[in-house]
């Protein structure tokens, strides 16, 4: 295991124009446990593998660098939850994820393409059983079948972790 299980609340910042969704771009502010980070995602090349620019930096204060994103025109449009567990092999450049959301579990194999299909077949998953959809898209997918009124992909209340 690489890191154990950890709550997750991430927070998703665009224009009021959606500029960034748009342009298929994500702006995001993580807390996970006492880690905090801003990311960018550039957009993604799909096909049977999702692949997309990423980058990505710990910051001190997510509180101060929401507040210094809106100054810059940005403002929080989706949050979403999850706790998350990683799993990796020594030697081995490559990982599996647990996310545990409010709208079920999802398991995530990072890594090369013929890794991640060995990976996932060893797992007892078929290319058919792939996603690439983001958890925004998820969510509205989810929604939509429950008929209920997209907010944020927030857990009701907070387990112990």
């Amino acid at each position: 295991m690489l890191r154990r299980r950890v709550f997750e609340d991430n927070c998703v910042f665009d224009t009021t124009r959606h500029t960034l969704a748009h342009r298929d771009q994500l702006l995001r502010i993580r807390q996970a446990g006492n880690t905090a980070t801003l990311t960018y995602k550039g957009p993604a090349m799909r096909g049977k593998h999702k692949s997309r620019t990423e980058f990505e930096m710990e910051i001190s204060d997510a509180a101060t660098a929401s507040a210094i994103l809106q100054k810059l025109g940005f403002e929080p449009v989706f949050r979403y939850q999850k706790y998350r567990t990683e799993y990796t092999q020594p030697g081995v450049r490559g990982i599996v994820v647990l996310d545990e959301t409010p709208i079920g579990c999802y398991l995530e194999i990072e890594g090369a393409p013929r890794w991640i299909d060995r990976t996932a077949r060893a797992l007892g998953f078929s290319e058919s059983d792939y996603l690439t959809t983001s958890y925004v898209a998820l969510y509205r997918e989810f929604c939509h079948a429950k008929g209920v009124r997209p907010g944020d992909m927030v857990f009701a209340r907070r387990a112990a972790s």
